[in-house]
């Protein structure tokens, strides 16, 4: 059974700094590409970070220099530093893992998904 699990989240003031872990279990981790999405309430879940098999990254717009995705391969885990945290980054933050890696962007392109981490920033 594979299993995604965050954590990291919590409340942080704007300029502040957090870092999102999620550890995968029931899963050729190493094979998989990572993704983290956002959901903010009344809006669409969004893309953030994503990281191939190859370790190859990918970043929406808004992540650019902000936000690092990283894999610890041998700790089945991968992790998202977020710097500079504004208030629109308030969302619940959701790892998922697809096998192929071929469209990272694409939500429906992820098989597994972790249930989330609560990340308020405050003004």
């Amino acid at each position: 059974q594979v299993q995604l699990v965050e954590s990291g989240g919590g409340l942080v003031q704007a300029g502040g700094s957090l870092r999102l872990s999620c550890a995968a279990s029931g899963l050729a981790f190493s094979r998989y590409a990572m993704g983290w999405f956002r959901q903010a309430p009344g809006k669409e879940r969004e893309f953030v970070a994503g990281i191939r098999a190859n370790f190859e990254t990918y970043y929406v717009d808004f992540a650019k220099g902000r936000f690092t995705i990283s894999r610890d391969n041998d700790k089945l885990t991968v992790s998202l530093q977020m710097n500079s945290l504004k208030p629109e980054d308030s969302a619940i933050y959701s790892c998922a893992a697809d096998i192929f890696g071929l469209d990272l962007l694409n939500a429906n392109a992820y098989r597994h998904w972790g249930q989330g981490t609560q990340v308020t920033v405050s003004s």
